[in-house]
């Protein structure tokens, strides 16, 4: 592996900390020996080519995929847990689909979000997921399938932001989107952020990794072959050919 910065990635004692994860499908094993963490109000971008391993890593960490090592929220081991027991103590994933109910409203998706919030939060989780996506207050009524594919984006977000994440995983969430969109969701994640929320992005969209990511890591292979900070991005040329080198040693 390659460490393109100096800076030693931060031991959080709050945040998420993920220690020798891998991820498999009966004896097929696509991602192994993967570690990091993500301190409160840090975004790490996870990036690679396709079939690299990102979101069964995803999978593993939210335990909807078979995986081991151990995985830590804000000081507490979760590994062991079911998916559903990591959801409802808040590690929150936005999934390549979106994951919403398209034939229930607005309101309805977003009230089954706020379902993992304690019930006397929960009208200030929708308030605040609200306050991020006002457009959503006018759309209240309308099914989620009738939203233009960047609406459904953000609703799926403000569906997750409704449970009262401690931290928030999203898988391609740029996927068809346009530009303008883009931009929108790398100003919430900025916001977010702000806030002090964990973020785990995977991501292909070069431009908004390079906006939003405080850090990245390279998964080829199913292997970290390189790490760094934010301004080490600008060397896209590298990156690039850093992927297409492990995808052909990969190949052969």
């Amino acid at each position: 592996m390659s460490r393109l910065d100096t800076q030693p990635t931060p031991a959080a004692a709050t945040g998420l900390v993920c220690e020798r994860m891998s991820a498999r499908y009966g004896s097929l094993t696509v991602c192994n020996g993967i570690s990091f963490s993500i301190a409160p109000g840090e975004l790490l971008a996870l990036i690679g080519p396709n079939g690299a391993g990102k979101t069964s890593l995803v999978g593993a960490l939210n335990g909807t995929v078979n995986g081991s090592g151990e995985v830590t929220l804000d000081g507490r081991r979760i590994d062991a847990l079911p998916s559903w027991r990591r959801v409802g103590i808040g590690l929150t994933t936005v999934p390549d689909g979106r994951g919403l109910f398209p034939s229930l409203t607005v309101s309805d998706n977003l009230r089954l979000g706020a379902l993992l919030t304690e019930k006397s939060r929960r009208d200030e989780a929708l308030t605040g997921a609200l306050d991020l996506f006002p457009f959503l207050k006018a759309r209240w009524g309308d099914a989620a399938g009738a939203l233009s594919g960047g609406q459904q984006q953000m609703l799926a977000i403000a569906k997750c932001l409704a449970s009262s994440p401690r931290v928030l995983m999203l898988d391609e969430p740029t996927q068809g989107l346009a530009p303008i969109i883009v931009d929108e969701l790398a100003e919430v994640l900025r916001t977010l952020c702000k806030r002090g929320l964990p973020i785990l992005l995977v991501e292909q969209n070069h431009h908004l990794v390079e906006t939003v990511a405080d850090r990245f890591i390279v998964l080829v292979g199913g292997k970290v072959v390189l790490e760094g900070g934010q301004a080490d991005l600008a060397d896209r040329d590298r990156i690039a050919n850093l992927y297409l080198q492990r995808s052909a040693a990969a190949i052969h």
